[in-house]
């Protein structure tokens, strides 16, 4: 077993079987979000994209919640910044590649929900390939409660997750949901009991890095253009990344296996 563990004070980073765990750790603030860990967030990411150890991502919240969002306190206690409106504007729209780094790259990433995961929380959640909660998961979008119109990309996956007329229900009535009405919309993809949450989330990361990665790679590349293009596109995109999968030896060796009837080995 490969194992490495990062402590920063606000986000905790460890690999392990191929699997990336970024844990946000402000529990005394419910992991509400802060500079420290968007750098440090944006950082470990764009490490991750080129980084053979790394099969799989699980971002989780330390304590009982995922995240709640901005930090509303830190909010009402800002002093004026000697930052322009565009420079305001192109600050988040950095920190905002949290979301678009976790939706894009070509690994597999999962959100393991304990508790709220409410506001910009709830985004980049919605922005990982996967959702997986326990029981005492609340989900909500949140930002009319203070004020504010929303970000990390939250109005681009939640009508693609419960349908465009539910995303405004959910953004402009900001009622926050259980984990079994998250659930029977879409927004997340399983509940269990808390005990069981981190076994089964790991079980499938590590799953997924011991996994054929060019093929999920490019499975990956095929949902997300689906979102956008259009069929003939999509399809002209599966027949060439298709036709690449059978050239790797990830697909020899899966083949043979099959008729050896044995588990697959894959390259990394």
């Amino acid at each position: 077993m490969q194992s490495n563990n990062t402590q920063t004070p606000q986000l905790i980073t460890t690999v392990s079987d191929g699997v990336l765990v970024l844990t946000i750790n402000r529990p005394e603030r419910r992991n509400a979000m802060s500079p420290e860990i968007y750098s440090a967030m944006l950082d470990t990411l764009t490490s991750a994209i080129d980084d053979k150890d790394i099969g799989s991502i699980v971002l989780t919240g330390a304590g009982t919640a995922f995240s709640a969002g901005g930090d509303v306190a830190r909010m009402a206690g800002a002093t004026a910044e000697e930052l322009s409106y565009e420079q305001k504007i192109a600050r988040l729209r950095g920190r905002a590649r949290i979301s678009e780094m976790l939706h894009t790259m070509d690994k597999p990433t999962i959100a393991m929900i304990r508790g709220p995961a409410v506001g910009a929380g709830l985004s980049i959640a919605m922005a990982c390939d996967m959702r997986f909660a326990d029981t005492s998961a609340r989900l909500g979008t949140a930002f009319l409660n203070v004020g504010l119109s929303g970000d990390f990309g939250g109005h681009y996956f939640l009508p693609r997750l419960v349908g465009m007329a539910k995303a405004r229900e959910l953004y402009l009535t900001t009622p926050i949901l259980n984990a079994q009405e998250s659930l029977s919309i879409g927004l997340l993809n399983q509940v269990v009991e808390p005990d069981a949450l981190e076994p089964t989330v790991m079980a499938i990361a590590r799953k997924l890095a011991q996994g054929p990665r060019t093929a999920m790679a490019y499975m990956k590349q095929n949902l997300n253009n689906a979102l956008h293009a259009s069929l003939a596109e999509v399809i002209d995109g599966e027949s060439w990344r298709h036709i690449r999968c059978t050239e790797t030896a990830d697909h020899k060796e899966a083949t043979q296996a099959y008729v050896e009837k044995r588990p697959p080995v894959f390259s990394r």
